[in-house]
């Protein structure tokens, strides 16, 4: 059946909804109902989609359009979920940038991103100001969120004259399911990180695969302490509880002792966490005496927790189900999911496929393996990218043969569960953070007497996973310390390798390739690196 323009124009505005139009329809359900809480700041879902539409329209009187590009760099504070509700709306591309980054890291983001607006918390404006220097000037809007009561730094506009904005209201502007209207920076296994984009399509399919497979629900009252520059804090959770209506609670940081305390106070519901969290939560000395009985769904990811932390986790927190979710950032990001029922009968699996998402393992020319075989997890699903910012060859190789490639290996059970292996890509995940053995290794090889050097990953009791290099130096005054020292100066911390081993050789295969497994096997055994 054929429409006019005009006409197809009016039944796409009707059967529309995208992400910036979640905030106004739990608003028009829920307007009394509370949706943010962070610090002294409570507000309601009417209050919240008020300053969405705010801040929106400032957005547009300062000149920013669809596809124009608004990078965020704050740690975890309520303008911060405002900010992306708001550019959505307008097809403005949001940009969150990692806070743990350097300035030539962060000049690398805004350059390759070109974004058009920075929004800076104000305690990181230094190193904001240093990115902006070292950057190729698209930026043309400052501004800064107050979050330290100290005045923003010169040049820099205070959020608050968006928040509280009077002008002209924004205009209406329609997303088409396949707009990109976020970037989000993954560091893979180059030594650069990749520009991933994700529709408005990507974003709302995986919204509702969270909720069915999570079993989240409208009388959800959620704490959101990990970073919301990662799509999985943000839009596995913070994100779909503004969809569903459910209250969500947002603390600067992942501190176990506040974890506790807020629990108790605001009668939390929902945690997600990384094992590491979860660990240091158990570990805590107010653990056992701080009241948690309204707690009745954790969350976790980024590796599997251990069986033996999850029978403490049946014994000391009896009333809580868990679920494992796995995915990465191109799967914005769940792919799959380990429910409450079989945390223990399948402890270590990832799951099965989420409720959008079709999952397969291949070999090395796309053949679809049988049950048990390993070989690289590859997904289906309206969740996944539509590729990386300005590197086509990198979207065809991860979209090879019609399925997109995770870079992960694996094996599916006979029950169709997902049992993640080994990483086919060299990345080592910290604490819940992505740490590309390339990048390190590129900074390892600028120091002077410098030969050689591998970067792999050890066991951490805490970090789960920690950053070692193997380095084979020319000159001897080059010890362990001088390496880390240099690495300090040119990484974010968490790249900085834990641990340095200054050896004569590396392992290799005949044709000259590190062998970084048997690194792995002979440094995670000796006691000095390992569980330190």
């Amino acid at each position: 059946m054929q429409f006019d323009s005009a006409c197809s124009a009016l039944v796409s505005q009707a059967r529309g909804q995208s992400v910036g139009d979640l905030p106004r329809r739990s608003s028009a359900r829920f307007p009394d109902k509370l949706a943010i809480v962070h610090r002294e700041v409570r507000l309601t879902f009417a209050q919240f989609d008020a300053l969405v539409d705010r801040v929106a329209a400032a957005l547009h009187a300062a000149g920013l359009r669809r596809g124009d590009r608004l990078a965020v760099l704050s740690h975890n504070c309520w303008q911060l979920p405002v900010l992306n509700f708001a550019a959505a709306r307008l097809g403005v591309v949001f940009v969150p940038v990692n806070f743990m980054l350097t300035g030539p890291e962060i000049a690398y983001i805004l350059d390759d991103c070109r974004a058009d607006a920075f929004v800076v918390e104000d305690s990181l404006a230094p190193v904001a100001d240093q990115a902006v220097a070292d950057s190729a000037g698209t930026v043309r809007i400052r501004v800064g969120i107050e979050l330290s009561d100290s005045p923003v730094p010169d040049g820099w506009t205070p959020i608050s004259e968006w928040t509280e904005f009077r002008g002209d209201p924004a205009p209406e502007v329609p997303i088409g399911d396949d707009d990109v209207i976020r970037i989000m920076y993954t560091s893979g296994t180059e030594s650069r990180p990749k520009g991933t984009l994700l529709t408005s399509r990507s974003l709302m399919w995986q919204y509702i695969s969270c909720i069915v497979t999570g079993g989240m629900s409208t009388e959800d009252k959620e704490i959101h302490a990990l970073p919301l520059y990662h799509c999985a804090q943000l839009d596995n959770f913070l994100s779909t509880d503004i969809y569903l209506g459910a209250t969500s609670v947002i603390l600067d940081r992942p501190d176990p002792e506040w974890l506790l305390r807020t629990i108790e106070k605001e009668q939390i519901t929902n945690l997600f966490c990384p094992p590491t969290v979860w660990i240091a939560l158990l570990r805590s000395p107010n653990f056992d005496t701080t009241d948690l009985r309204s707690l009745r769904k954790g969350y976790y990811g980024a590796s599997a927790l251990p069986v033996e932390i999850l029978h403490e986790m049946n014994r000391r927190l009896p009333g809580i189900r868990l679920w494992n979710f796995y995915g990465q950032t191109e799967m914005s990001s769940l792919a799959t999911a380990l429910g409450p029922e079989d945390q223990l009968r399948k402890a270590g699996s990832a799951g099965r496929p989420a409720l959008n998402v079709e999952t397969c393992i291949v070999d090395d020319q796309d053949s679809p393996l049988s049950t048990g075989e390993v070989g690289e997890i590859v997904h289906r699903s309206p969740h996944a990218t539509v590729g990386y910012l300005g590197r086509p060859e990198k979207t065809a190789e991860a979209f090879s043969g019609g399925w997109f490639h995770s870079g992960d290996l694996g094996y599916l059970d006979d029950e169709g569960y997902l049992w993640v292996v080994d990483r086919k890509k060299d990345m080592i995940k910290t604490g819940g953070e992505n740490v590309a053995t390339r990048e390190v290794e590129e900074v390892v090889y600028a120091l002077d007497g410098v030969e050689e050097v591998a970067v792999f990953a050890v066991p951490h009791p805490r970090w789960i996973e920690a950053v070692a290099a193997a380095v084979v130096v020319a000159d001897t005054e080059i010890d362990e310390a001088a390496v880390i020292e240099h690495c300090r100066k040119h990484l974010a911390g968490y790249k900085v390798p834990k641990h340095v081993v200054i050896v004569d050789s590396l392992p290799k295969n005949p044709s000259g390739k590190i062998l970084k497994r048997r690194l792995r096997e002979r440094f995670s055994a000796e006691p000095s690196i390992a569980g330190t």
